[in-house]
C-alpha cells in the first residue's frame, strides 16, 4: 500500500508554485529540507487558502471606481494624519516617509496599501491557524516570497511619466511605535494600488518557473494540535503581541484549546 505523500508541489505558472501538504505537521521538514538556505523569502499566513494577497485598503475600495481610487487612497492617508494630531503621546518622532505612515496606521487598524509578512515561517504558521473560524475552502494557506529587487529595478529604470512606478515595494518601518512588528519579525509589502501582490508576481513573472511565491496549503483538520505545538515553541500571542490585547487573547486560546 502506497504512503501518503507529505507534500506535493504543482507550478501554477508564471513564478507562482503550489506546495499541498497532507497535514500542517510536514511544515517543519519542507523548512528544513526545502528552504533553509533560502534566507531571504518572507512568510505570511492566511485563514483561507482561497484568499488572494489583497491589501486591506484594495477591499475597502473595491466598490469604487477604478480611476477614483488613487485620489481616495491619497485623503485617506491625510485624514488618518489629521486625525491623529496630539495623539502619538509626548514628543513623537517625526515621519516623512510616506510608507512609514502607512506603517503606523496599518498598527491602528487603518485600511492601508500594505500588506503583512514575517521572516518566520513558523510566526506565519501560527498566523494561517490562529483563528477558530473555518476556511470556505476548507484548507489554510502560508505564502512565501521572494522578495527579489532586480524586477523593480528594470521597472523603475523603464518608468516614464507621472506618478509611483509599478512596483512591489518591501517596507521595513523604522519607527519605534510598534512592539509588535518587532516581536513578530514583520515587515511589509506594498504593491501597486489595485493589485494583488500574487496578480504582480503573474503579470511580471509571466513564463518563469523559479519559485518566486510559494503558496502552501494545508488541511483544516488538526488546527488544535498545530497551535498547541506552536504554543511549545513560544509562538503564541502573548509573544507575537507583547501588550494587554496578546495576554487577552492568550487566555482565550487556553480557554478554548484543551491542554493549550
Amino acid at each position: 500500500m502506497s504512503k501518503t505523500p507529505r507534500w506535493i508541489e504543482q507550478h501554477i505558472g508564471d513564478g507562482l508554485w503550489e506546495v499541498e501538504f497532507s497535514s500542517w505537521k510536514y511544515f517543519h521538514d519542507y523548512v528544513r529540507q526545502e528552504m533553509l538556505d533560502y534566507a531571504h523569502y518572507v512568510w505570511r499566513g492566511q485563514r483561507d487558502s482561497a484568499w488572494r494577497l489583497e491589501s486591506s485598503l484594495d477591499r475597502l475600495l473595491r466598490a469604487k471606481p477604478p480611476s477614483h481610487r488613487p485620489r481616495l487612497a491619497t485623503s485617506h492617508l491625510h485624514n488618518f494624519k489629521y486625525a491623529v494630531r496630539g495623539r502619538r503621546g509626548a514628543n513623537p518622532s517625526r515621519i516623512e516617509d510616506e510608507n512609514e505612515w502607512w506603517a503606523l496606521g496599518q498598527h491602528h487598524g487603518l485600511a492601508t496599501p500594505l500588506l503583512d509578512w514575517t521572516e518566520s515561517p513558523f510566526v506565519a504558521l501560527y498566523f494561517a491557524f490562529e483563528k477558530p473560524q473555518k476556511p470556505t475552502s476548507g484548507k489554510r494557506a502560508v505564502w512565501a516570497l521572494n522578495p527579489s529587487t532586480k524586477k523593480n529595478q528594470e521597472l523603475r529604470e523603464a518608468h516614464k511619466g507621472e506618478g509611483r512606478p509599478p512596483l512591489l515595494e518591501v517596507v521595513r518601518p523604522h519607527q519605534d511605535e510598534n512592539a509588535r512588528l518587532v516581536s513578530q519579525s514583520g515587515l511589509f509589502t506594498r504593491a501597486p494600488l489595485g493589485m494583488t501582490v500574487d496578480g504582480w508576481i503573474q503579470q511580471h513573472f509571466s513564463g518563469d518557473r523559479s519559485g518566486v511565491l510559494l503558496k502552501l496549503v494545508f488541511p483544516e483538520k488538526e488546527r488544535g494540535e498545530c497551535l498547541r505545538t506552536l504554543n511549545k515553541m513560544n509562538i503564541n500571542h502573548i509573544t507575537l503581541f507583547p501588550d494587554l490585547y496578546g495576554a487577552g487573547q492568550h487566555c482565550n486560546k487556553t480557554l478554548e484549546i484543551d491542554k493549550y
